[in-house]
C-alpha cells in the first residue's frame, strides 16, 4: 500500500477517533463549529477516496472548488467560535449579538492577510481560479496561525491554559497551518508530478495527522477549569462591549426620533 494511501486511512482514522471523542466528552456542545467541521472533513476524506475519484477531472475539481467554499465557510466558523468561547467568563455582561462584532473583526484580520497570502509564491500551471482558491487556502492557513499565536501570546490576560479546550484547538490548527505554509513554500522549488513534489505532499498530510493525533490525547484527559480574567482586563473587555452596546443604542434613539418627527409632520 502506498505511503499517501496509508496516511489517508489513518487521517480517516483518527477524524472518527476524535468525532466519537467529542460526542462522548460532550465537547460538540461547546465548540459545535468545530464538531462539524471535522465531520465535514471525514465526509470529504471518504468521498475523495471512495466516490470522487472515478469521475471525470472537470467534475473532479469542479466538486473540489465547491468543497474549498464550504471548508473555508466552516474553518472562518470555527475561528469566531474559539474567540467567542474564550470569552466565556464574561459573555452574560456582553451584548446579546457580540459575536457579530468578533466575527467582523476576525473577517478583517483576513482582508489583512489577503496581501500576504499573496506574497506566497503560486505553484506553476495554476489556472486564474485555481490562483484565487489556492490564496484563499493560504490566507486561511495563515489567520489560523495568527489566531493561535494571539491566543498563546496573550492566554495569560485572557486566562487559558494549554489544558483548555480552546487553545488545545488552536493549536491544532496553528501546527498543521505551518505544515501546509511549508509545503506550499517548497512547492515552488520543485517540478509537479516529480516523487519530491509528492513527498511533500504527504508531509503536509502527515501534519494534518499530527493535529487529529494532539486534539485526540488532548480531549482525553480533563480540561482545567476557566479562570476568571484579570480585573484589567474584564474591565477592558465590558468597556468594548458596553461602548458597543451605548452605540447601537444611540443609532436606535436617532432613529426613533426621527420617525416621530416625520410622524409630527
Amino acid at each position: 500500500m502506498a505511503p499517501d494511501t496509508i496516511l489517508s486511512y489513518c487521517g480517516m482514522a483518527a477524524e472518527a477517533g476524535l468525532i466519537l471523542l467529542l460526542i462522548k466528552t460532550r465537547v460538540f456542545r461547546l465548540l459545535a463549529a468545530f464538531f462539524i467541521y471535522v465531520c465535514w472533513s471525514l465526509i470529504n476524506d471518504l468521498a475523495s477516496i471512495f466516490f470522487l475519484q472515478s469521475l471525470p477531472v472537470a467534475t473532479y475539481f469542479k466538486i473540489y472548488e465547491i468543497g474549498m467554499v464550504v471548508d473555508s465557510t466552516l474553518m472562518f466558523a470555527v475561528l469566531v467560535e474559539l474567540g467567542w468561547s474564550v470569552l466565556r467568563p464574561i459573555r452574560g455582561s456582553l451584548p446579546r449579538h457580540a459575536w457579530i462584532g468578533l466575527a467582523i473583526l476576525i473577517a478583517l484580520a483576513g482582508l489583512l492577510v489577503w496581501p500576504l497570502a499573496k506574497l506566497t509564491p503560486l505553484p506553476a500551471n495554476l489556472t486564474y481560479q485555481g490562483r484565487d482558491f489556492f490564496l484563499l487556502q493560504q490566507t486561511f492557513a495563515i489567520l489560523r496561525v495568527v489566531v493561535f499565536l494571539a491566543m498563546a501570546g496573550c492566554s495569560q490576560l485572557l486566562s487559558i491554559g494549554w489544558r483548555n479546550r480552546e487553545l488545545q484547538v488552536a493549536t491544532g490548527l496553528g501546527f498543521f497551518s505551518l505544515a501546509s505554509l511549508a509545503v506550499a513554500i517548497a512547492h515552488t522549488h520543485q517540478l509537479p508530478g516529480t516523487p519530491q513534489y509528492h513527498r511533500l505532499d504527504e508531509l503536509a498530510s502527515l501534519g494534518y495527522l499530527g493535529s487529529l493525533t494532539y486534539w485526540v490525547v488532548s480531549f482525553t484527559t480533563k480540561e482545567a477549569e476557566r479562570q476568571k480574567f484579570s480585573p484589567q482586563m474584564e474591565n477592558f473587555l465590558l468597556l468594548i462591549g458596553g461602548t458597543a452596546k451605548a452605540n447601537r443604542v444611540a443609532l436606535m434613539d436617532i432613529q426613533v426620533t426621527k420617525t416621530r418627527r416625520k410622524d409630527h409632520r
